[in-house]
């Protein structure tokens, strides 16, 4: 294996590593956001199913830094989930809690998206054509979800503006 190879293969190891931490962070997050929304059901129901998309996406993610001779990073999995489980419990004290997460995740998304586009890039770079089809699957995953978001804010904010307006309903989740 070359040197030009070898520090490749590297730093798409790393990429993935830190893409792995990333989708435990985004579980964290999305399962505690998921746990408080009460008078949502189409986004309590959208970001369930991506939950499980991003379970999956980690489980691959797992696959690919094993192929790679690889481990799944544990000390940092561990970092962003107490991170995430913090962030979530801030976002649940604000009376506008559902239109903040909104916020927060369209831009959470939109990281995903640029990590993935990177990945492609290194993996396809590192000739691991496996790996880059897996990433860009994921890609097309989370960039859905962002398109979700996108689509869905402006009738959700006036969901949550008539629940706010309406005397005795709960707007908050």
């Amino acid at each position: 294996m070359s040197d030009k190879h070898s520090a490749r293969t590297e730093r798409l190891l790393k990429w993935l590593q830190d893409a792995y931490a990333m989708e435990q962070e985004a579980e964290t997050m999305m399962k505690a956001m998921a746990s408080r929304i009460e008078n949502y059901p189409r986004l309590a129901a959208r970001i369930a199913q991506h939950v499980q998309e991003t379970r999956q996406q980690a489980d691959s993610l797992r696959e690919c830094i094993h192929s790679l001779g690889g481990s799944v990073p544990t000390a940092k999995g561990l970092f962003a989930s107490l991170t995430a489980a913090m962030h979530a419990a801030g976002n649940s004290l604000m009376e506008d809690e559902v239109i903040k997460g909104i916020g927060l995740s369209f831009g959470f998304e939109h990281t995903e998206i640029a990590t993935y586009r990177a990945l492609v890039v290194a993996a396809e770079r590192a000739g691991a054509t496996d790996i880059a089809a897996v990433c860009s699957q994921i890609l097309q995953e989370e960039m859905a979800m962002a398109r979700w978001l996108e689509d869905h804010q402006d009738g959700l904010v006036g969901a949550f503006l008539n629940r706010e307006e309406t005397p005795g309903a709960e707007s908050k989740r």
